[in-house]
């Protein structure tokens, strides 16, 4: 039996992820869970599942959570000392690393000199250290396996396929909620508005990453390092019905897409299972009952942070994690009321216009321009 380390567990992702672990109740137990400061659920998640070590982020939380557990056997432990002991515990041998931001990229990069597989749900830790992350994978013999359903689709698409034979990776996108809303409206969009989006069911970050489609550059600069593809190769198309995840496009003409109901507990369950698949129990596509299946390409001039994150990634350097760190920060400014949805975009290409790059940066670098972009964004 595998042992795994969630690293936030009272999160969209790390929630599903401990409901394929009752899937998978023979495969795996639960070595180690770390969530930012809900208490409660995390107080839940132990006594249901036992781990050798919980962890709060927030050093403020801990006594709460202790006293929440007062007959836990095992370690409670807080803060970034914690984190790092749960994506190290000896006990795991995968790590999921679903914690939001560029905030992941430590406590990966010590899993993986750890000797653990990691499954990734944590795109901001390839768009800030790419290279970093990837040559340490090549290095220590690690696997990475994709969470996010796009990623995921495309490393099944391409199995044992050849790099030389792939002509184009399509990610797929389902445009958010207002992909079709006319531009000059967008300026008076709402929390409310933004948060509702039309198929997948998120953290509050990712659906207005969503609602900007800067989540889905973001997943460009990821395919980008994952595959080892050129941003020339990688395309973009929407796909409001979100049945088709990804696509990939081959020399000799063929084409494969993963198809599959918008279930984010598939993606994970095969990160977990690879490479062999598992029942489930979830819903199998009713082909006859498929109306359409639409596909159109995106608006960058409606969605700029599309545009952008293709830009930062093709800059490389420190452009990507200054586009990361400043959307981070805007997104939260977004959510709370201090500025407009068309703003984000606005303050992230106000942010990389100010930054003057480091080409092939060291971990302290990155670290560096990271907390530069935020402060940044803070001030726009």
């Amino acid at each position: 039996m595998k042992g795994l380390s969630v690293l936030g567990s009272t999160g969209s992702i790390g929630c599903q992820s401990l409901q394929v672990v009752d899937n998978l109740f023979d495969e795996y137990r639960v070595a180690a869970l770390v969530a930012h400061r809900n208490v409660d659920l995390l107080a839940e998640q132990a006594k249901k599942y036992r781990p050798d070590l919980i962890v709060i982020a927030d050093d403020a939380c801990y006594l709460r959570l202790k006293e929440a557990l007062p007959k836990f056997a095992g370690k409670i432990l807080s803060g970034e000392e914690g984190l790092l002991a749960a994506a190290t515990i000896d006990s795991a041998d995968m790590v999921v690393a679903a914690i939001s931001g560029v905030a992941g990229l430590l406590p990966v990069l010590s899993a993986m000199e750890a000797g653990k597989d990691i499954a990734l749900a944590n795109k901001e830790v390839l768009v800030a250290a790419g290279h970093i992350v990837m040559h340490k994978k090549s290095e220590l013999g690690v696997k990475i396996l994709p969470v996010d359903s796009e990623h995921s689709a495309i490393f099944q698409c391409l199995a044992a396929d050849e790099k030389s034979s792939v002509e184009n990776l399509l990610l797929t996108a389902s445009g958010g909620p207002f992909w079709q809303e006319p531009i000059e409206k967008m300026a008076g969009i709402t929390v409310k508005e933004a948060l509702r989006h039309p198929t997948w069911n998120m953290g509050a970050k990712i659906t207005i990453d969503s609602a900007t489609l800067m989540n889905k550059g973001l997943e460009i600069i990821e395919a980008h390092w994952l595959f080892d593809m050129p941003y020339e190769k990688i395309e973009v198309v929407i796909h409001p019905q979100s049945i088709i995840h990804s696509m990939v496009q081959f020399t000799d003409g063929a084409t494969l897409a993963h198809m599959g109901y918008p279930d984010m507990k598939v993606p994970i369950q095969f990160a977990l299972t690879w490479p062999k698949r598992k029942a489930s129990g979830l819903p199998k596509l009713d082909f006859a009952g498929l109306k359409e299946l639409t596909f159109s390409k995106p608006d960058e001039q409606k969605f700029p942070a599309l545009r952008l994150a293709k830009e930062a990634g093709k800059a490389g350097g420190t452009m990507p994690t200054v586009l990361n760190g400043a959307n981070e920060i805007l997104v939260h400014r977004f959510l709370r009321g201090e500025i407009g949805f068309l703003d984000i975009p606005k303050g992230v290409e106000r942010v990389l216009q100010a930054h003057v790059s480091t080409q092939n940066p060291n971990l302290s670098e990155i670290l560096s321009a990271d907390a530069w972009a935020r402060e940044m964004a803070l001030n726009f």
